[in-house]
């Protein structure tokens, strides 16, 4: 317990030097009114250079640099999975000092391989719930709103409902001691379900637990090839919105994502009343990261974002 007390005093240590040394990111920031026609805030997912990452060609501990510096963009979502191994307090203060020095904002934690939230098995879901704690304690530390979390379970529709709002309040009420949200992606299975996911956020009913809906993630069987109508499922869940992942694959000539209604999808955002980050999120193949993060971002600018 000391030595978690003394991890999070030094980490915490850099995020309020941070806080000082940016007044801009102030928490009502995002309400202020806006002359330049833009209404949210554009922000980069570190899953966008998940190749350049895992190759070595980029340095994970410099993500914040080069979302700054290569992208122009000032706002960051980290991934858990690139620091899983070898996950200490030097590196939360390094990841910490970098993002202070660049002045960029730290906005979410998106956690993946930490077991799952809605197992059928108490014990698992129960470590699962523990497994993402440290996550928690990260984001608190760097300063982010949230961290992102899956609701994999297994089973019948209601039961999947019953476990996945189990584990979900359960990390829910440990994430509001830390002044934390949890939020969900749809993300696979039931999740994708945007009825499924909303009911769960109905039945977890907690401030603090919401979702991040994903534009292109409505994958229910990637197997059996069974899709949930994207923009049914992006009205559905951005009720309980805390966050938003625009997805992209492919672009056409005229600059829009090929396969996905764009202005549609962000008509619905903005009539929800959502005006937070809008995260960019490139995981296609015809471009490479750079042009690809690049040309998500000109899209979302063209809809009313600001980097």
């Amino acid at each position: 317990m000391d030595s978690r007390r003394h991890f999070l005093k030094g980490a915490l240590g850099f995020a309020a030097a941070s806080l000082v040394a940016r007044p801009a990111f102030a928490a009502d920031e995002n309400q202020s009114a806006r002359f330049d026609g833009t209404w949210f805030d554009i922000s980069l997912a570190q899953w966008s250079i998940n190749k350049a990452f895992w190759s070595g060609e980029k340095d994970k501990m410099r993500f914040a640099e080069i979302a700054k510096n290569e992208f122009g963009v000032n706002a960051v979502e980290y991934v858990n999975q690139f620091y899983m191994e070898g996950w200490s307090r030097p590196v939360l203060d390094e990841l910490v000092k970098v993002s202070s020095g660049e002045g960029v904002r730290n906005v979410l934690i998106m956690c993946d391989r930490e077991g799952r939230l809605g197992d059928p098995d108490e014990a698992k879901r129960s470590q699962a719930v523990q497994n993402h704690v440290r996550w928690i304690e990260a984001a608190r530390a760097l300063g982010c709103h949230a961290i992102r979390v899956n609701a994999a379970s297994e089973g019948l529709f209601h039961e999947q409902l019953k476990l996945a709002a189990d584990g979900l309040r359960r990390l829910t009420e440990i994430g509001d001691r830390y002044g934390i949200n949890v939020i969900v992606e749809n993300h696979g299975g039931l999740s994708s379900n945007g009825a499924w996911l909303a009911a769960v956020m109905r039945l977890v009913d907690h401030p603090r637990c919401g979702t991040l809906p994903d534009f292109g993630n409505f994958h229910v069987n990637r197997e059996t090839g069974e899709e949930y109508d994207k923009y049914l499922g992006t009205e559905q869940l951005m009720p309980f919105a805390k966050g938003v992942s625009a997805k992209t694959h492919n672009f056409n000539p005229e600059g829009f994502e090929r396969d996905m209604d764009y202005p549609r999808l962000m008509e619905i955002v903005k009539a929800s009343g959502y005006r937070g980050y809008i995260g960019i999120e490139w995981e296609g193949s015809s471009l490479d990261e750079p042009t690809g993060i690049l040309m998500t971002k000109k899209l979302l600018q063209k809809l009313g974002g600001r980097a």
